[in-house]
């Protein structure tokens, strides 16, 4: 299978690049779009549709396709990969049944493969999209290989979209299922947080609403150990710092911590939800503002998936956090540097509000504040 990618911060700009990248006569079949909110996605959409291109697209937070992130741009991961390889599905939830909207995505894949691996996004922010994992491995089975990342509106948080060929949602899911016995697909979700303090107990929660741990509201044991200051709700960027420096670690039983940062505080009892479940009764940590060794973990996170499992690869999706961004700044460019010369292939990745992948070690789970690179060769 054969990749490229382009990247360009106008219309006119990702036409010029996608004409170039067609000039050697390469005939690409797919598509992986990750772009701005500000983009014009309809018109980008309707230039790789006329070329019968399949579309798996997202909205983000920021795009790449090397060291250099960008904003308010578009890049475009292009594949030649067989179309029989292959099925796009986009499916919306208008009732929040997201396991049942994830199962029935998942016997049609059946009916099409008989080993079925998926790379999703998802749209609005209050999608549990934890659910959507469980709908997946309800008809697959445990095993299955499901990645991806939710859609983000350039951290305004108010909207976001995913969109395929002709179709686009704001609160729905867009898939590609692949063939596994056709398609190699190997991924990593890899957090480098470190933990500080001893674990600490949820005492009251309900879903991803987390009222009190150790029977004190968390937004204030949060604001104790994090030395918050102007903890109120004027504070416009008391969220990303809680969600980007401040995060709860959800101890798991078996595989690593999952992130669980607060994204909407409930100011009449000081409660917030996190993005993703945290049960009643469960462990947490908080965790410390991030330092060079995060970075080192994921990129050697990466290396080792290589080492052990991928050892060869045609094209590298990841789904970063954009809380990371926010926290490393400047030095996130090191980090997706070292990702990509990992393979040293063509790559799309974007910022998320959250990755969805398998835990190491553990389940498949939504994350945060983490990093989940998706390696793809064709057999």
């Amino acid at each position: 299978m054969k990749a490229k990618s382009i990247k360009g911060k106008s219309t006119k700009a990702i036409q010029e690049a996608f004409e170039h990248s067609l000039s050697d006569g390469f005939k690409p079949t797919l598509a992986i779009v990750f772009l701005s909110i500000a983009q014009d996605r309809k018109t980008i959409c309707k230039l790789l549709d006329a070329k019968n291109i399949t579309i798996f697209g997202a909205t983000t937070n920021g795009e790449f396709i090397d060291e250099d992130t960008e904003k308010q741009s578009t890049v475009i991961l292009l594949l030649d990969m067989k179309r029989e390889y292959f099925k796009i599905y986009l499916e919306e939830y208008p009732e929040k049944n997201y396991r049942k909207i994830a199962q029935n995505i998942a016997q049609k894949a059946k009916k099409e493969f008989k080993k079925p691996a998926f790379l999703i996004s998802v749209s609005h922010l209050e999608t549990d999209a934890e659910q959507l994992l469980f709908g997946f491995e309800d008809i697959i089975g445990k095993q299955v290989n499901v990645f991806g990342g939710m859609a983000g509106d350039d951290y305004s948080f108010t909207e976001q979209f995913v969109f395929t060929n002709g179709k686009e949602s704001n609160k729905g899911t867009v898939v590609l299922a692949l063939d596994e016995d056709k398609v190699k697909i190997k991924g990593v979700a890899t957090c480098g947080w470190n933990a500080v303090g001893t674990e600490r107990t949820v005492t009251k929660s309900e879903g991803n609403h987390v009222y009190t741990v150790d029977n004190i509201p968390v937004l204030d044991i949060t604001t104790k150990y994090g030395g918050l200051e102007n903890v109120t709700p004027d504070n416009k960027d008391l969220l990303l710092e809680i969600a980007a420096n401040f995060p709860l670690q959800l101890q798991r039983e078996k595989g690593d911590p999952v992130m669980r940062p607060g994204l909407v505080v409930d100011w009449s009892d000081h409660s917030f939800y996190c993005s993703g479940t945290v049960p009643q009764g469960s462990k947490v940590r908080f965790s410390l503002p991030p330092d060079f060794d995060v970075m080192d973990k994921v990129i050697k996170g990466v290396q080792q998936l290589k080492d052990t499992e991928m050892p060869e690869a045609d094209a590298l999706v990841v789904f970063s956090c954009a809380g990371r961004i926010m926290s490393l700044g400047p030095l996130m460019n090191q980090e997706i540097e070292g990702i990509k010369n990992v393979w040293d292939i063509p790559m799309a990745g974007m910022f998320s509000n959250a990755e969805l992948a398998r835990a190491t070690g553990g389940n498949l789970e939504m994350h945060n504040l983490t990093t989940c690179c998706v390696a793809l060769k064709e057999k």
